[in-house]
């Protein structure tokens, strides 16, 4: 059975939805952080040499990163699902979103926030960064614009890596400028594979 080494607020909770979206049963391995540093358990280390979460075991093989991590899944467990076929038209574009999402979309926001934690000394820093941050939300409002989910009509694994900014932006900073993004959040958190992995996951600040 696959095992997700699942971090309390964390990028994890988009593998545990992947999973539920997708029916394939897993074992989740619950680890907590610090209250004090909000740094992930030393114990990860055992598991990755990075020490962080998501990390996903599968019979002696451990695969970290979200997006490898949802890329194995899908080629062994999709069955198809969730993804555009290679020869699709909208492969491209998918793949775009697929890296996206940690190349570009989750580093400003994260960069922002631990400025944000240094205090006065950064604070001339942080009106450019929140530039930073309207430039890549307003990208992904717009790709949203008339459609459910991110290729259109349906969800795909690229809704589900894109998730995470959607769901951090809307805790941090407030995404009500971004109409379709904050529907999208709304219309992903309401899907009852999203509530599941929510229940079976635990605490989670971001929903």
């Amino acid at each position: 059975m696959l095992i997700v080494h699942h971090l309390d607020d964390s990028r994890s909770q988009r593998i545990l939805w992947l999973l539920e979206e997708l029916a394939v049963p897993y074992e989740i391995r619950q680890h907590k952080r610090d209250p004090k540093t909000r740094l992930a358990p030393p114990e990860l280390k055992q598991v990755h040499p990075l020490g962080k979460s998501p990390v996903l075991e599968d019979a002696g093989k451990v695969i970290a990163e979200s997006g490898a991590i949802i890329d194995y899944v899908l080629r062994k467990y999709g069955n198809g699902r969730l993804a555009p076929d290679h020869t699709d038209p909208h492969y491209d574009y998918y793949m775009h979103w697929m890296h996206y999402a940690e190349g570009s979309g989750m580093p400003a926001l994260i960069v922002r926030i631990n400025v944000a934690r240094v205090g006065d000394a950064a604070a001339s820093a942080l009106p450019r960064l929140d530039e930073e941050i309207a430039l890549q939300l307003n990208y992904l409002d717009c790709a949203l614009q008339g459609r459910p989910y991110i290729l259109g009509d349906e969800l795909s694994a690229a809704d589900i890596q894109l998730s995470f900014i959607g769901e951090l932006a809307a805790a941090r900073f407030g995404i009500d400028p971004y109409p379709d993004m904050k529907a999208w959040v709304k219309r992903f958190q309401a899907r009852p594979a999203y509530q599941t992995a929510l229940a079976k996951g635990g605490a989670y600040s971001f929903a």
